[in-house]
């Protein structure tokens, strides 16, 4: 892979400080640019970050004394110091519809941790391990946006992470019908600590504003295919989803219940999960796993705190498989949402879009 000018618009939330960990001894990509809102612009990073930092470890010292632009005015610096940016931006969605589209229109492509553009249907959502071949959609996309090198792409949701991963690999031999999916979802992907939210210690909140239509309608996008340049979302399998808000700092867990066309025994499922890759592992990817599903036996395990940093937090945790008397089969799942469910996940997303020359 080349090496490449990066920036994160949106440096000083949560998942921009994620991206800034992940990006700051990167092996191909230089950060070049740091962006967010007016009220960090013209500081240096560490001032922008003065008392927001809430990573486990330091602010990377080549960062800090970088210059923060502000995301929207200083567009044109920006793209003239890098060769595409990450984008983990909050802001209302139709601001962020239009400041991405502006970037890639500057012919700066996009790889976006935002929900706004996942709806577009010329916009690839892409977990790499699973539906890779969307990228081949931007071709479609630069046509209906003018431009040559410019583009957007996204990562599905941070919760999706725990639980698509298991079920895609068993569709193709087996046929997905229908599934139960409740999510126990980590503060952190509301982008607080304890310390902003003590509200939530030792509590449990039924209800994540949006999250639970995301959970049934994005997976349809992921099993979609491309038809007359754009992607046509699947009509199953059918999700129905209920997410509950936990007090966990990272990490969203996942207890899912399916039903398959044609029932595979216990010691096939296992095998599919034991087997299976992508190609982010075919192409030896910095961020790839090299075991994607990991299946644990014990019963008490996949655990939280245990396993959520597993290959650096980018693999997925399996366990409790085992016949259901309603569904075929029920199991739990664990993925850590900041790392493979967002800026890790988009870290891997950009690999795989340099790796295929998309971003040259």
């Amino acid at each position: 892979m080349k090496n490449y000018n990066v920036g994160i618009i949106g440096a000083t939330g949560m998942v921009g400080q994620r991206f800034a960990l992940l990006l700051a001894d990167h092996p191909n990509f230089t950060v070049t640019a740091l962006a967010a809102s007016s009220r960090s612009a013209g500081k240096t990073y560490e001032e922008a970050l003065s008392g927001r930092w809430a990573m486990t470890v330091p602010c990377p010292q080549n960062l800090k004394s970088m210059t923060v632009y502000d995301a929207t005015n200083d567009i044109d610096t920006i793209v003239s110091k890098v060769d595409f940016v990450f984008c983990a931006v909050d802001m209302k969605k139709d601001e962020i519809l239009a400041l991405e589209e502006m970037y890639a229109k500057k012919e700066c492509p996009v790889v976006s941790n935002n929900s706004a553009n996942r709806k577009t249907p010329d916009v690839p959502m892409v977990i790499p391990e699973l539906n890779s071949d969307h990228i081949k959609i931007i071709d479609s996309q630069r046509k209906r946006l003018g431009t040559k090198k410019g583009f957007i792409a996204v990562k599905s949701n941070c919760s999706l992470q725990s639980y698509v991963p298991a079920l895609y690999p068993l569709d193709e031999k087996y046929g997905v019908e229908k599934v139960l999916v409740c999510t126990y979802q980590a503060i952190s992907g509301a982008g607080k600590t304890f310390e902003r939210w003590p509200e939530m210690i030792d509590n449990v909140i039924p209800y994540i504003g949006g999250e639970e239509e995301k959970s049934e309608v994005e997976p349809l996008k992921i099993w979609g295919k491309i038809r007359c340049g754009k992607i046509v979302p699947a009509k199953k399998p059918e999700f129905t989803a209920q997410c509950l808000r936990v007090p966990v700092s990272d990490g969203h867990m996942a207890a899912v219940f399916v039903t398959f066309k044609n029932k595979p025994t216990k010691e096939e499922i296992l095998k599919v999960w034991k087997d299976f890759s992508g190609e982010p592992q075919a192409l030896s990817l910095p961020h790839a796993p090299k075991q994607f599903l990991n299946y644990f036996e014990e019963d008490n395990m996949p655990q939280t705190k245990l396993n959520r940093d597993l290959e650096g937090g980018m693999a997925i945790s399996v366990g409790r498989l085992r016949e259901d008397s309603q569904y075929d089969y029920k199991f739990v799942c664990l993925s850590h949402n900041t790392l493979r469910g967002a800026a890790g996940g988009g870290v891997l997303l950009a690999e795989l879009l340099c790796a295929k020359g998309y971003m040259d």
